[in-house]
């Protein structure tokens, strides 16, 4: 039975790719600083991921046979209200999205050869200057210190697999939504603002800019694109992404389509609300297709409905339980 560690594995990829591994018939573990992961059958590990003997008598103990790095902080996603000084950021943002990867790669390197590496890394490490459709020979040029430290855990997985044998292949990851998204995501208010008009039209759906373009895909699709790219024969850089832009008018226009109401009666366009503009990238994805095969399955339409349906039953399950 392949054997897999999943670290980051309760947020939403975590989640997701352990369902997967599960249904391959893999024994999967999990770990993850923030919460235990919700899917069933994995089996709870505590590792700390700035204690590298730790790390490494973890790895001597368990030898997952794929491990997969989706651990990450990132102070948009972290937003609280609470506005943290950079120096905090950036000390936070590379404890765990660069010295924690540095301690698994070396602790693979060292005690666990045969372990396959999976660094979930971001569109972010471009920044706003790469033009058309991003490859991977598309220079890092990132603007914000999440994409900073992300470009800095693809060098690490570079080195590694250059100078100390470790098979370490990073995905670079565009958005990518489920149901699993957490409420101040874009994707989840936009499909929650759709439905609490639908129930009540004097609820406005707030954006802040409905020209922000983003690709957008399935996130069960990009999990999968991880374990292909883990088993591929050789280690690389990949670019999971679909190429196909939307703006966020598009999605609120589908999302109000497919509800049935009218979106211009719903949504009303507040600036303020708006933090800052989201970087508008495109992956190019060609060199994962011709390497592995994988193609998105789900479209942005399908993509939406899934994620209004699934909100939809969730309310009404809310509803029935408090009525």
């Amino acid at each position: 039975m392949k054997t897999a560690l999943i670290i980051g594995a309760g947020g939403q990829d975590g989640q997701l790719l352990a369902a997967l591994l599960r249904a391959q018939g893999c024994q999967v573990w999990g770990a993850d600083p923030q919460a235990q992961p919700a899917e069933a059958g994995v089996a709870w590990v505590d590792l700390d991921l700035f204690q590298p003997e730790a790390v490494a008598a973890a790895f001597q103990r368990m030898t997952p046979d794929e491990c997969y790095y989706l651990a990450a902080f990132h102070h948009a996603a972290e937003d609280a209200g609470l506005q943290l000084p950079d120096a905090v950021l950036i000390e936070r943002s590379l404890q765990v999205n660069v010295l924690g990867l540095a301690h698994v790669l070396e602790a693979i390197a060292t005690v666990s050869p045969a372990t396959r590496l999976f660094y979930a890394a971001s569109s972010h490490v471009f920044g706003s200057a790469a033009g058309g459709l991003q490859t991977e020979a598309t220079p890092m040029n990132p603007e914000n210190i999440y994409g900073i430290s992300k470009a800095c855990g693809i060098h690490h997985c570079r080195y590694f697999r250059r100078e100390r044998r470790v098979f370490a292949a990073a995905g670079i990851l565009y958005n990518h939504e489920s149901h699993l998204r957490p409420a101040k995501f874009v994707s989840q208010k936009i499909v929650r603002g759709v439905l609490a008009h639908r129930r009540d039209p004097r609820i406005k759906l707030e954006l802040g800019d409905l020209e922000a373009t983003v690709d957008w895909g399935y996130a069960p699709d990009y999990v999968e694109a991880m374990t292909r790219i883990v088993r591929h024969p050789m280690a690389d850089d990949f670019i999971v992404a679909t190429g196909i832009p939307h703006t966020v008018r598009d999605f609120a226009q589908i999302a109000c389509e497919l509800a049935g109401v009218d979106w211009r009666a719903c949504v009303q366009v507040r600036p303020g609300v708006l933090k800052k503009r989201p970087l508008s990238l495109l992956g190019n994805s060609e060199k994962l297709r011709r390497a592995t095969g994988w193609a998105p399955t789900v479209t942005f339409r399908q993509m939406v409905q899934l994620l209004l349906e699934h909100a939809a039953r969730e309310e009404e399950a809310v509803a029935k339980a408090g009525g």
